[in-house]
C-alpha cells in the first residue's frame, strides 16, 4: 500500500521521544507520506526538525491555527510569513476558524484566515482549512478571497449533507476524513455516501481523533488504516481501491508544490 496521511502532528511533544519509532512503524504499515501542519510560533522549530530528518516522508505546511489567534495576531502573522520566504512548504496550514472553544476573537480569526488565504494565492500553495462550528463564516471568507483561485482540503470534515454540497461547488477542494468516521454515533459514513471517492483524502490528525478500536487513546500514524477500511466499507469498494484513489487525490492537491510527483 502507498497510503498518504494528509494531516498529522507527529512533531508535537505528545509523541516524545517516540517519533523515530513511529515513523518506522508508519512506513512498515504502508504509509508513503505524511503532511504536517504548523500550529503557531511555538511549533515551528519542532516541525522543521522532524521534516528535515525525514525529507522523503514528512512534508511541512506553514500557517497559524485559529485557536492561536488573539489580539496580537498581526504581529504573529508577520513572523509566520517570514518562514514562507526561507523554507519550502507544501501548503498554507493549518488555518481557518474555530468557534467551538471561544468566540472572543471571531473578528481577528476571520481577518487572520483571509490574510492566509491570500498567501495561498500569492505563494501558489494549497490551503488546509480547520473549520469548527464556523462553516458559514469559512465559506464566506473563501468566496470573498477568491474561490476559483484557491485549492486545498477541508480538514477533519464532519459536516452535514448541505455543507458537503457547498464544498462540492468549490472546484478545487477535497475533504479530509479521519477516525471520526469509525465512531459509533457518527453519521459521517452516511453523509459521505452522497459524494464520490475522488473528493476524499485520508488523514489522522494524530495525536487527536484516534479511530475505533483506539478511540480515547493517542492517535498514531499507522492507525490511518482503520479509517481507510471504514471508507472502503462506506463506498463498497476494496481497501486497495481506497488507498489508490485517496492517494491520487492527495497528490492532486499537493503536486504543484515543489514538484512532489
Amino acid at each position: 500500500m502507498k497510503l498518504i496521511d494528509t494531516h498529522n502532528h507527529l512533531y508535537l511533544e505528545e509523541f516524545d521521544p517516540q517519533q523515530d519509532e513511529l515513523v518506522e512503524i508508519a512506513k512498515e504499515s504502508g504509509i508513503e507520506k505524511i503532511f504536517l501542519p504548523n500550529v503557531d510560533l511555538t511549533t515551528v522549530e519542532r516541525l522543521h526538525t522532524l521534516c528535515d530528518k525525514y525529507p522523503d516522508f514528512a512534508y511541512p505546511m506553514m500557517g497559524l491555527h485559529p485557536t492561536s489567534v488573539e489580539k496580537d495576531y498581526i504581529k504573529i502573522l508577520g513572523e509566520i510569513e517570514t518562514f514562507l520566504n526561507k523554507h519550502s512548504y507544501y501548503a498554507i496550514g493549518e488555518i481557518g476558524l474555530d468557534l467551538y472553544w471561544d468566540k472572543t476573537f471571531l473578528k481577528e480569526q476571520i481577518e487572520a484566515f483571509e490574510e492566509q488565504l491570500k498567501w495561498s494565492i500569492a505563494y501558489d500553495l494549497p490551503v488546509v482549512i480547520h473549520n469548527r462550528e464556523a462553516f458559514s463564516y469559512t465559506l464566506e471568507s473563501i468566496y470573498k478571497t477568491g474561490a476559483n483561485k484557491l485549492r486545498g482540503i477541508f480538514h477533519s470534515f464532519t459536516g452535514t449533507q448541505n455543507e458537503l454540497a457547498e464544498i462540492e461547488k468549490l472546484p478545487n477542494f477535497k475533504i479530509g476524513i479521519n477516525g471520526v468516521i469509525t465512531f459509533k454515533n457518527s453519521r459521517l459514513s452516511e453523509t459521505l455516501s452522497q459524494t464520490k471517492l475522488d473528493k476524499i483524502v485520508l488523514e489522522t490528525d494524530a495525536p487527536y481523533l484516534a479511530p475505533v478500536p483506539y478511540r480515547g487513546k493517542r492517535n498514531e500514524p499507522h492507525y490511518i488504516c482503520k479509517t481507510a477500511e471504514k471508507v472502503a466499507e462506506t463506498f463498497s469498494v476494496s481497501l486497495e481501491e481506497v488507498v489508490q484513489i485517496t492517494r491520487n487525490n492527495a497528490l492532486q492537491v499537493f503536486q504543484s508544490a515543489n514538484k512532489l510527483i
